[in-house]
């Protein structure tokens, strides 16, 4: 993979034999960051890098080893070790997983959600074609006569949500959304079951789906606030949090 000339040596700093890990982590993820290691950069052999930083080389492929866990770096056999394209869909793939890992991550989900999520639906309202209207609708009907189906129901909500996200056009909060594809998956199956729950939802797509016809940012961000509010409302009680 080729990649322009290494840092100097100075650049890569020296630390304590004491350091953990995580600093030397860090302070790789600081080169990327100010741009002194590049997409398709080559590090160092290891000894090098190694004596260079003035730690052990236990601690620098524990380091190492994290960094390629988050496909910041990858090991080419035979090559060397190589700063990744960095791509954003890459290095957020295990966020999905992390969130799942604790029943409690749900509800910080949600509350991510609600950050995301209102301000996506006020940018889709002023970007949102007459396709993606149309589609919405398309989705509402299916919705409805899929009210007493939990899966099929649930299948349109997500469909929903993901059209909304694409209409607004912004490709960084449309990955970050997807990361929490599987979380949200998890936290729909606690609530859809719950008849209440599904008519809810389908009243508030309704509002929000009509606020995004009509083009208005203010109110499409307040409808889904009110959806958003209510989800986390039962979600809670069905956890009896």
């Amino acid at each position: 993979m080729p990649g322009k000339s290494p840092p100097s040596n100075a650049e890569f700093g020296s630390f304590e034999r004491s350091v953990l890990s995580e600093r030397i982590a860090m302070r790789l993820l600081a080169m990327i960051k100010e741009r002194k290691l590049l997409p398709g950069d080559r590090l160092p052999p290891e000894r090098e890098l190694a004596e260079t930083m003035g730690v052990s080389r236990p601690s620098l492929r524990e380091a190492l080893r994290a960094l390629s866990i988050m496909n910041v770096i990858e090991n080419i056999q035979g090559s060397g070790t190589y700063v990744t394209a960095l791509e954003p869909s890459r290095l957020v793939e295990n966020l999905s997983f992390i969130l799942s890992l604790d029943d409690s991550t749900f509800i910080s989900a949600l509350e991510a959600r609600k950050v995301l999520e209102v301000g996506l639906a006020a940018m889709a309202a002023e970007r949102i074609t007459d396709e993606q209207v149309h589609a919405l609708e398309k989705l509402l009907a299916r919705s409805e006569q899929a009210i007493q189906d939990p899966e099929a129901f649930m299948q349109c909500d997500v469909e929903i949500h993901q059209l909304i996200t694409r209409a607004a056009q912004n490709s960084i909060l449309e990955i970050f959304m997807n990361s929490m594809s599987q979380v949200n998956l998890f936290s729909r199956r606690r609530t859809v079951e719950l008849p209440e729950v599904a008519r809810q939802t389908l009243k508030h797509h309704r509002q929000l789906v009509q606020a995004l016809k009509a083009r208005d940012p203010k109110v499409a961000s307040r409808a889904m606030r009110e959806h958003l509010d209510y989800v986390e409302k039962s979600l809670r009680e069905a956890r009896h949090v």
